[in-house]
């Protein structure tokens, strides 16, 4: 019989599940989305139970609708939004709080009192993190603080800590398996990147017991089998990996200096610095950009909270536009030198800034202002903050070249020239779409076998088209000193 994969690709606003041949051909797709809940201002929550049914239910689709049996999956690959944050009874399963989205900035208080404390320098010595509410560890306390009981149960060892991979595999496999792997372990403000384990001084600050934290395995490993109730025959689980390093594999970034960036409902610009872990003078974070046989590939990261999600703001928020794709024909009739500009501080900003109080603004609006101004606005918004992260790996002595780009809004061909003219920088598509979903599956099919070494994997990754700026550098610098003006308008003081 035909052997496959199976990647499960469990995002921020949907989970999918993509079946792949062992020569990483993608026969097919499911796709569910789930609800957002905005409890708070600057609070964004999921329903565990919708998490973990909308991929059980996107893998049983896209094994029927193909006729493929799961006897034929020879392995699963897991990748997932990262920082979101799961506790969970023991003994029971049930989730003891809503899962806290990385996008959450209810603990930016708790984050400024840590920073008071001087736990900042530490904070980045070990984890290669900044104390910021984007990160997991703080999100725990809140959930120990404020749900009645729960800081009991965990020091008595009754309740588990996980990122969604974490809580995934867990439940797959029926509660024999609690672990992570090293790039998600590496998100948590609790992982020391260096040693390569817990850090019991971050533990401690945040009142975590060890025992609500997931054994930490390599990228890809033997995590455990995913039982024959969920899709019908036992599965090995063969890889998992955070989504910006899973798209760090995708994208074949296996040299120090490659750099991939992806397009989702953030922005992450990720660049792999090889055994070195470097510590960035700018505000980057150093994190695992994947972990093979016990050995490290670091990478310094520039995280945007906001990318596609001004997108889905223009749709859902607004109401200006009925789809994504209409905004790349209304912006095409829009000039670089346009007035309005776009700050997206929706939950503040990420890097280099990492400013959990600013908000959103626009500004140059006149009264030719429209629909067209406005959507050309939000997609310049992603190429000046992706400026941002390249000024500040550049400042942090890094080259960069060319950017290969993934995620949902490289369909849209306006934007990648305009990443192109903004950054000055070679912008590259590869010959798939799906570069996260593929990283976890590379990882998967490595492991499995199919592959001897992650050079073979290079084979797989093939330039699709390539963007070249075409914009004068005196015209870009221009520009991005308007774009730095407008943003230091909506910081906090």
């Amino acid at each position: 019989m035909t052997q496959y994969l199976l990647a499960i690709d469990q995002g921020t606003t949907s989970s999918r599940a993509i079946l792949y041949t062992p020569d990483m051909t993608v026969v097919s797709t499911a796709q569910e989305e789930f609800k957002q809940h905005f409890p708070k201002n600057g609070w964004v929550e999921h329903d565990p139970e919708d998490i973990w049914e909308s991929v059980v239910r996107s893998c049983r689709a896209v094994l029927s609708k193909n006729n493929v049996d799961a006897s034929q999956v020879s392995a699963i690959g897991i990748t997932n939004q990262r920082e979101t944050t799961l506790v969970w009874d023991k003994r029971t399963g049930k989730p003891v709080y809503n899962a806290i989205v990385w996008q959450d900035r209810r603990t930016a208080a708790l984050c400024r009192e840590l920073h008071e404390k001087g736990l900042e320098e530490t904070c980045q010595k070990k984890t290669g993190l900044l104390l910021d509410p984007y990160f997991s560890g703080t999100k725990v306390k809140w959930i120990l603080d404020n749900v009645t009981g729960a800081q009991s149960k965990a020091e008595k060892g009754e309740l588990l800590f996980g990122t969604v991979d974490t809580f995934l595999l867990w439940r797959m496999t029926k509660g024999k398996v609690h672990a992570t792997d090293a790039t998600n372990a590496s998100r948590t403000l609790m992982f020391d990147i260096h040693r390569q384990r817990w850090s019991t001084t971050m533990q401690k600050e945040l009142g975590v017991p060890e025992s609500m934290l997931p054994e930490v395995m390599d990228s890809a490993a033997d995590f455990g089998t995913c039982d024959a109730e969920w899709l019908g025959a036992d599965i090995p689980v063969c890889s998992m990996i955070g989504d910006q390093q899973a798209a760090l594999v995708g994208q074949a970034c296996f040299e120090p200096g490659m750099l991939k960036s992806t397009y989702g409902t953030g922005c992450f610009a990720v660049v792999n610095t090889g055994s070195e872990a470097i510590t960035s003078q700018h505000r980057l974070l150093t994190t695992v950009g994947y972990r093979l046989q016990g050995t490290t590939t670091y990478a310094l990261e520039g995280s945007i909270f906001m990318a596609g999600a001004i997108i889905q703001w223009l749709r859902d928020g607004l109401g200006i536009i009925e789809n994504a794709a209409d905004t790349e024909a209304l912006a095409k009739s829009i000039r670089h030198d346009q007035s309005e500009i776009m700050v997206p501080a929706f939950t503040g900003l990420g890097a280099p800034y990492w400013d959990p109080d600013a908000r959103a603004a626009v500004f140059g609006m006149t009264r030719d202002t429209g629909v067209a101004q406005m959507v050309a606005a939000a997609i310049r918004s992603v190429a000046f903050q992706t400026e941002d992260l390249l000024q500040a790996m550049v400042q942090d002595g890094i080259e960069v070249k060319s950017l290969r780009v993934d995620g949902g809004m490289i369909r849209n061909r306006w934007f990648l020239q305009t990443l192109a003219d903004l950054t000055g920088v070679t912008t590259v598509t590869s010959n798939t779409a799906e570069t996260t979903a593929q990283g976890a599956a590379l990882l998967a099919a490595l492991h499995q076998g199919y592959f001897k070494g992650l050079h073979d994997l290079d084979s797989v990754w093939r330039v699709e088209e390539k963007y070249n700026p075409a914009l004068r550098q005196a015209d870009r610098e221009k520009y991005y000193r308007r774009w730095q003006a407008a943003v230091a308008k909506v910081q906090s003081e």
